[in-house]
Order: structure tokens, then C-alpha cells, then sequence
């Protein structure tokens, strides 16, 4: 299912953000067109009541001869003048410009004494109104949102018992999504959009900063704290990722410092035995004696490298990966080891050299040492360098793929110390591998032996 939101905290902030400020500008815009509608036509039914009375006044001063002339030179297209027997609007509406116009007229002076006058409005599009009022015939087209009549029709009562009847329009008030209106909150949209963007980024940097410096940490032991910045939240947080990589850092150096002392103490009584050994009268016994006391020294060594690579991670330069593996391949192949390798274009990568050697050159020897035949490969991808080292050997069972990577682990088969070394060298490897951010796995061949596979992560070229 595709996500609707986007993948990052930055994005998603400004979605949500987006969507608030859209909800805000159509609530705002419906709350502004409701009042600017209610409000012209109150100006507008105002102005229509003052007009209505100062005819109705005007009319009902006149002697009858003039109000025929004063009514037909008082029609416009605006307003429609009547005199008749029976008034035009036969109930009074209960609409609020209704009530208000029948309330204006009603205090005027010249009204007092006479019947109420009627006033009633009519509805757009024939939309339930007046029932009297023209029949509900009318219907006229309406551009906007507004719902609001657009004509008020008035009868108003004379002293001499006629009804002077009115029918007007109103200043219409529904075009209000006008483009400079649009283009206004458009404008400011952008704007805010904008500052909001610069705040949001701003918040967010500080936590971008914390994954770039975790997955420096991951890489390298030694990396610089991450500066403490932002909000109260980034600066805990950053805050306690420094604590936690110092305490990391002086972990590991206690521990290495441990080994180096514990190395530096068994040496001294190892070389003790080995003197003693070696003035061991008989030959077979001084043989074995040695031989124990070698695999001790190895052992003890290869501890150390081991902690020493775990601890750091050395200096980088670029290389050409695929000139390594070549190399690597060449020396071993001159050794007499079965190794070849597939011909690849230049891989440019930084990394330390020394440790990608000893990783290359560890895999391949236990390859030949366990398979017939090794061809190694590297092919660059998408997002990763991988480097394929594949043996022609009886391969691992599944169930032990994963533990062979455990300090001081060896296969049943391969505990003879002729063979089968201390247990070090893959777990030292995928140390190597890891700490440049890689993978190395192992995983059988569907036609038999074992692929050992170093996964490297594609560096941004400057």
C-alpha cells in the first residue's frame, strides 16, 4: 500500500502543517463570506427602507394627481413602484431583513396610525420563500455560494387606504471567491508555507545531525561528539548519545587495555616454559610441550588483534578495491593456492587498506583450505559493493552459518589445530567489514561449496 504521508519527520510536519492551514483558510473563508453576506444585506436592506420611506412619504403628501407621475418617475431597474387598491404582499415574512425593514418603516412618523406594513422576501432559484410573493414563480440566477434572497418586495399602507408597493433588489454580495481574493490567500499560503518550512527545518536538523553522527559512531569508534543544539529534547538527546559513545569508547579501551595487560603476563611465564621446554630431556615430550606453548602465543596474539580492530578503526585513504582483490589473488595464487579472479572495472573506495587485505586475504584462504578451487568477484550495485568469494568445499551446515562468526567458534570437522586455527579469523573479519559499515555473510551454493559475500555501502564521490 503506497503511504499517503511522506517518509521523513520534515515532511510529514509540513503535511500535517498543509493540511491545518487549508482547513484554517476554508474555515476562515466560509466565517468571512457568511459576515461580508450578512452584512451586505443589511446595508443593503438599510438602504432600501430609507428609500421605501422617504417615497411612501413623499407619495402620501402628494396631491392624487401627482402620484401616478411620482411613481412612474420613481421605477428603475433597481426599484419597482406600485399604487393599488390591495397590497402586493399579502403576509409578512419572518426573515431578519424583513423584520428589520417593517421595523424601520413602522417608526417612522408618517406611519403612525396606519396598518402594519408587509414586507416579505423572495429566495433564490425558487428555494422555499414567500408563498405570495409572486406566485413562487420567480427564479433568478445567482453566481456564488450564497444561499440569501436577492428581493424584498414592501407594501406600505397610505392615509387614504391605497398600499404603495415596492419591489427591489439587492446589492448582490456573492461573488465573493474573487481572484484578488484567491490570489490573497494564495500569497499568504506561500509565505507562511515558507516560514513554516524554515522553523520546521530548523527543529529537525538537530535530530538529522543524531542519525549522521550514529551511523558515524557505527564506523568509527573515534568520531567527534555530536554538537548540542535545538530544542530541550535534541539537546537531551544529544546529550546522551555523547555519554553513551564515551562510554562506549572507554569501554572498549578498558577491555583492550585488559587483554594487553593479561598478553604482557601470560608472555612472561610462557616464555618461562618454553626455556624449560626446550631442556625437557625427551624429544617427543619437548615437542608437544613447544607446540602447546605456540598455540597459546597465537591465541594470545590473535586475542589482541582482535581487540585492537574492534577498537579502531585506523586511518582511511581511496583505494582501488578491485587492484586489491586482484593482488590479494596474485599473492596467493604465487603461493601455490587454487584461486583466480573475475576481471572487473576499477571500484574506487576509501577505506584502510590493511584491514580489507587481511579480510580478503582470510577469506580466501579458508576457501582454498576447505574447497578445491576459490574464483573471487566484485560488482558494484545501486547502493552496495559486493565482493563474492566462492569455494568449491563441502560448505557449512545451514544451522552453523551464523555461529562460525562467534569468537573462538570452530566446526566439528575442524578442531585439529593443523587445520582448524583458534576460531578468530571470521569474527575478526566481520569486525574489519562492519566497522567500514559493510556486511560479510556466508551462505551455501545451490551447486555445492560456499559463497562468502563482504557487502560495502556506495560512497558519495566528491
Amino acid at each position: 500500500m503506497r503511504r499517503i504521508l511522506p517518509d521523513s519527520l520534515f515532511g510529514r510536519t509540513m503535511a500535517v502543517l498543509l493540511g491545518g492551514l487549508i482547513v484554517s483558510h476554508l474555515a476562515g473563508f466560509l466565517i468571512y463570506y457568511g459576515h461580508r453576506e450578512e452584512a451586505t444585506r443589511a446595508v443593503g436592506g438599510y438602504a432600501i427602507a430609507q428609500r421605501i420611506a422617504n417615497l411612501a412619504r413623499l407619495v402620501d403628501e402628494a396631491p392624487p394627481e401627482w402620484r401616478q407621475k411620482i411613481v412612474a418617475a420613481s421605477n428603475d431597474p433597481s426599484l419597482s413602484v406600485s399604487i393599488s387598491g390591495s397590497p402586493l404582499v399579502l403576509e409578512g415574512g419572518n426573515d431578519s431583513v424583513a423584520l428589520s425593514v417593517r421595523d424601520y418603516l413602522m417608526a417612522q412618523p408618517a406611519a403612525s396610525g396606519l396598518p402594519e406594513p408587509r414586507v416579505a422576501t423572495l429566495v433564490i432559484d425558487g428555494r422555499a420563500g414567500d408563498p405570495h410573493a409572486d406566485g413562487g414563480a420567480r427564479s433568478h440566477h445567482h453566481v456564488g455560494f450564497s444561499r440569501h434572497t436577492d428581493e424584498i418586495q414592501v407594501s406600505v399602507p397610505l392615509k387614504d387606504g391605497e398600499w404603495l408597493s415596492f419591489s427591489a433588489q439587492f446589492p448582490s454580495g456573492a461573488n465573493t471567491a474573487s481572484r484578488q481574493l484567491l490570489l490573497a490567500m494564495g500569497i499568504m499560503t506561500v509565505v507562511i508555507l515558507g516560514l513554516s518550512a524554515w522553523l520546521v527545518r530548523s527543529v529537525v536538523r538537530p535530530l538529522d545531525d543524531l542519525a549522521t553522527a550514529a551511523q558515524r559512531f557505527e564506523t568509527d569508534l573515534n568520531a567527534p561528539p555530536m554538537p548540542v543544539k535545538g530544542t530541550h529534547e535534541t539537546r537531551q538527546a544529544a546529550r546522551a548519545f555523547n555519554k553513551m559513545q564515551s562510554k562506549r569508547r572507554e569501554l572498549i579501551e578498558n577491555r583492550t587495555r585488559i587483554l594487553a595487560a593479561i598478553s604482557h603476563d601470560l608472555r612472561t611465564p610462557l616464555t618461562t616454559l618454553r626455556l624449560r621446554a626446550e631442556t625437557h630431556p625427551d624429544d617427543d615430550d619437548r615437542e608437544k610441550m613447544l607446540a602447546t606453548i605456540e598455540e597459546m602465543n597465537t591465541m594470545i596474539s590473535a586475542t589482541m588483534q582482535f581487540a585492537r580492530d574492534e577498537a579502531q578503526l585506523g586511518p582511511r585513504r581511496r583505494i582501488d578495491l578491485a587492484a586489491l582483490l586482484a593482488s590479494v589473488v596474485a599473492d596467493l595464487s604465487d603461493s601455490g593456492l587454487p584461486v583466480d579472479m573475475a576481471p572487473s572495472a576499477p571500484v574506487v573506495y576509501e577505506c584502510n587498506p590493511s584491514m580489507i587485505k587481511r579480510v580478503l586475504t582470510n577469506l580466501i584462504e579458508n576457501g582454498a583450505k576447505y574447497g578445491q578451487a576459490v574464483r573471487a568477484s566484485i560488482a558494484t550495485h545501486s547502493s552496495t559493493i559486493d565482493i563474492l568469494i566462492d569455494d568449491d568445499g563441502p560448505g557449512i551446515d545451514p544451522a552453523e552459518l551464523e555461529r562460525v562468526f562467534q569468537p573462538f567458534y570452530r566446526l566439528e570437522g575442524s578442531r585439529a589445530r593443523e587445520t582448524g586455527g583458534i576460531g578468530l579469523g571470521l569474527a575478526i573479519a566481520r569486525s574489519a567489514v562492519e566497522a567500514h559499515g559493510g556486511s560479510l555473510t556466508l551462505r551455501n551454493r545451490q551447486d555445492g561449496g560456499l559463497t562468502a559475500q563482504i557487502s560495502l555501502p556506495v560512497q558519495n564521490q566528491p
